[in-house]
């Protein structure tokens, strides 16, 4: 029977923004920037130019320029190496100790960690950008990836009653994205993450076979 770290590993991540090579290459510098990006691009950044960035980083224009081509293929990488940190540490979480529904649970309570002070302005900006729709779009199917997986693995062990796993997966592992979604976030009585991680708890007490 598969592990459930051989269930991780047996799942390719999404291709990243800023290769491994590239990153690598980073300078010290270069990396405090796409940190501080991190920071300015949280309030929004639709009306932010290459210049305007330059001047709240106090660095150059061909710093940025040497980073990338366009504002909005900072914003890719700063957002994709945001999920990247986020996914590894969702990963981290998932002790052999645990048993699939478990792990299904602290994967994405740590995955939302992603979600959590998103705010409307980014929101916007993110979903008037086709590009960083995709790049939300394959992440979330990685997360539904691993849910499937290890909802598989917790029907093999009759831990759940038979259900169509694709189905529950693609719900509870997208309610982070949805929840955040520009047009829901102001919805809300909590944070997209605390909305998520409620109806992830949920959904998965139901799923569970009484003993």
């Amino acid at each position: 029977m598969s592990s459930l770290r051989d269930v991780l590993r047996s799942l390719p991540a999404p291709p990243p923004v800023l290769s491994r090579e590239r990153e690598r290459e980073l300078s010290v510098r270069q990396r405090e920037i796409l940190d501080e990006l991190g920071r300015i691009f949280e309030k929004g950044f639709s009306d932010v130019t290459m210049a305007d960035l330059a001047a709240q980083l106090n660095c150059s224009l061909r710093t940025l320029y040497s980073m990338a081509e366009s504002r909005n293929e900072l914003v890719l990488m700063v957002v994709d190496r945001n999920l990247r940190t986020v996914g590894r540490a969702a990963v981290d979480v998932v002790d052999a100790g645990l048993d699939p529904l478990e792990s299904i649970r602290s994967y994405l309570a740590a995955a939302t960690v992603a979600v959590q002070n998103i705010t409307p302005e980014f929101a916007d900006d993110m979903a008037a950008m086709p590009d960083g729709q995709r790049l939300n779009a394959v992440h979330s199917q990685y997360l539904i990836d691993v849910t499937e997986a290890l909802l598989n693995l917790a029907l093999v062990e009759g831990l759940i009653e038979a259900v169509d796993t694709a189905a529950v997966a693609r719900m509870i592992a997208g309610l982070g994205r949805e929840f955040a979604r520009p047009e829901v976030l102001p919805t809300l009585h909590s944070t997209p993450k605390q909305a998520a991680d409620e109806m992830v708890e949920l959904v998965l007490g139901a799923l569970r076979r009484s003993p």
